[in-house]
């Protein structure tokens, strides 16, 4: 046990610096590409230049001085502060300071935009919206996770029927992205029949109590969750139903029927558990897919989330934000990664003897 462990943390370890690294490299990109036409530098200056203009015209020493004054002492200081942060260095070594910053999501001030609380820091713009998108994303993924497990399950019993065949017939449609789903979605229960709001993540005014507003989540949630199912539930029901025919189909399952095993312990422990691996691994790619079609299903949505934010941030060009979102995104993508990739390794015994190995 003590060596399956130690095993198991190196490879936990080595995963963590691989993802790591590859965060830190995306992000570093990121950091170049936006400074293309120096926007970085560019908001950089700006914010020095704001906080130096609060600090002089709201010093009482400085009252009753002429503009043209001010504006000099605003000049000189905020030179002084841009040498003493390096940018007037080159870039190439600033680029490292602002990787720095950027992993710890300590950009300044937005240039546009605004939080749900007001404020324009892009930490506090980020940081109160993931919760909406975690909410929602999570949600989905376990409802889809757990319902095309049992449905697969449920038709590799049932293989060649009708719902069978039909579930052959409707994976074709989960290759059109979950915000595709959407439109028709609202157009069809929000516009048409007018029994699901079309947007939003809760009423307006909000409910008063807590469970009234809890409520009020789930239902803003059904339209969106149901688009994201649409997208991806079908190829995962006919791919996972495919795994469990193939074990199904094997030696050891026969013999376990012919030692008189009930068919709940023949699928738990000779199906079931075999094919977690492939099954984990489909779902994986399914969740990277779902992250990156965030963005447009929130717009779709209207949902308050990382997706709207990103989307607005780049129709107002606001550079900090835009910088801000990807890296969390990054983020949210090696945790999943790494999640999944741990889970991977407990359940595949061929993994751990590579982790020995």
């Amino acid at each position: 046990m003590k060596q399956f462990i130690s095993r198991m943390g190196r490879y936990t370890l080595f995963k963590l610096i691989m993802l790591v690294l590859a965060v830190v490299v995306a992000i570093y990109l990121t950091v170049i590409i936006a400074n293309m036409g120096g926007e970085l530098d560019k908001v950089k200056k700006a914010q020095i230049r704001f906080e130096v203009s609060v600090a002089v015209y709201m010093n009482e020493a400085n009252k009753g001085l002429p503009p043209e004054v001010l504006r000099q002492m605003v000049d000189e200081i905020a030179a002084l502060q841009e040498r003493a942060t390096g940018l007037d260095q080159p870039f190439f070594y600033r680029s490292f300071t602002y990787l720095q910053q950027a992993m710890s999501l300590r950009l300044g001030r937005a240039e546009l935009m605004n939080s749900p609380s007001g404020s324009k820091e892009v930490r506090l713009i980020i940081l109160e919206r993931l919760p909406s998108t975690l909410i929602l994303f999570a949600t989905a993924n376990i409802l889809i996770f757990f319902f095309a497990i049992f449905i697969a399950l449920f038709l590799s019993r049932r293989y060649g029927t009708f719902l069978d065949r039909l579930t052959i017939a409707l994976a074709p449609t989960s290759a059109a992205p979950g915000w595709f789903y959407g439109i028709f979605l609202i157009l069809i229960f929000a516009f048409a029949l007018r029994v699901l709001p079309d947007g939003g993540m809760m009423a307006a005014p909000p409910p008063p109590t807590a469970w009234e507003r809890a409520l009020s989540v789930m239902r803003h949630m059904i339209l969106p969750v149901g688009a994201m199912a649409l997208g991806s539930v079908f190829s995962a029901i006919y791919g996972w139903r495919t795994f469990f025919l193939i074990y199904s189909s094997e030696d050891y399952v026969e013999l376990a029927r012919a030692k008189g095993l009930s068919s709940n312990a023949i699928e738990r422990r000779y199906i079931l558990r075999p094919s977690l691996p492939p099954i984990i691994t489909n779902f994986m790619l399914m969740l990277i897919s779902m992250w990156m079609g965030a963005i447009i299903l929130e717009y779709v949505f209207k949902w308050p989330g990382l997706g709207q934010a990103y989307f607005m941030a780049v129709s107002l060009g606001d550079t900090p934000v835009i910088v801000g979102i990807i890296v969390i995104f990054g983020y949210l993508l090696a945790a999943t990664l790494f999640l999944l990739d741990f889970i991977y390794a407990l359940l595949d015994p061929r993994v751990r003897v590579g982790i020995g190995s």
